[in-house]
């Protein structure tokens, strides 16, 4: 009899701090983790903070719809060429290791400016990897800006 594979969607919600070790590996939460040994993550630098870039942490099936999101853009659109050019250049695929933690490449780590520690930010769908002060930052706009952005959802 074969086993049947129930694929259990996973959600990032919550926040989280983590240490990060010399080797700049970080642990990813195990309820984060993927439930296949061989998944793994795409890191891009994400630039869209006026506090700094952050990492964006997607899943293979976020990354699939990011990629089909662009290649649904118009040839003639400029920023087709743009946002893949920068994505490619700025991103990399990390598996997890046997502990649960990903390794950040040295470039990336820098660009976000993370060093010892690191805040794990959940989006539901993706999560991000902040430097500390830079997402209190990020925190505190947010804060302001919930009340309009939850009337949306009326």
């Amino acid at each position: 009899m074969s086993e049947e594979t129930v694929n259990v969607p996973v959600y990032y919600n919550s926040l989280y701090r983590h240490g990060v070790d010399g080797k700049r590996r970080v642990q990813v939460p195990a309820k984060w983790r993927p439930s296949r040994p061989d998944v793994e993550f795409t890191l891009i630098v994400w630039p869209k903070s006026t506090h700094g870039p952050c990492l964006r942490v997607l899943p293979p099936e976020q990354m699939s719809h990011l990629m089909a999101d662009i290649n649904a853009m118009s040839n003639d659109d400029p920023n087709k060429v743009v946002l893949k050019r920068f994505i490619g250049s700025e991103s990399a695929q990390v598996p997890l290791d046997k502990a649960g933690r990903i390794c950040l490449p040295e470039e990336m780590a820098k660009a976000a400016g993370v060093k010892k520690e690191a805040v794990l930010v959940g989006l539901l769908d993706r999560f991000e990897i902040w430097n500390p002060n830079r997402y209190a930052a990020v925190r505190g706009e947010d804060q302001v800006m919930a009340g309009a952005a939850f009337t949306l959802m009326e």
